[in-house]
């Protein structure tokens, strides 16, 4: 399962409690399609960091990393990429 799935799977388990979530597009704003709050985000960032052994500092913490699948799929990317060339 990519990284897009594994944070589908989550967003439809834990925020969308109806059909109408199953087209979720992979640049649809979490935030402004109201499907996680700012409580939402914590979970999200949470599940995130354990899922994919990463930490997300908190001036990382912005809609550019978070708030749609495409954007946090790169960002998880992105700091996966990093952690093995820091290595």
């Amino acid at each position: 399962m990519d990284i897009k799935d594994q944070i589908r799977d989550l967003i439809h388990n834990n925020f969308i409690y109806t059909n109408s979530g199953n087209g979720l597009a992979d640049d649809q704003s979490f935030l402004d399609s109201g499907i996680i709050d700012s409580t939402g985000v914590l979970e999200l960032i949470s599940f995130v960091e354990e899922t994919f052994d990463i930490e997300i500092e908190d001036d990382e913490t912005i809609p550019e990393n978070l708030d749609s699948l495409d954007r946090l799929a790169r960002f998880i990317q992105s700091k996966k990429e990093y952690l093995l060339t820091a290595a």
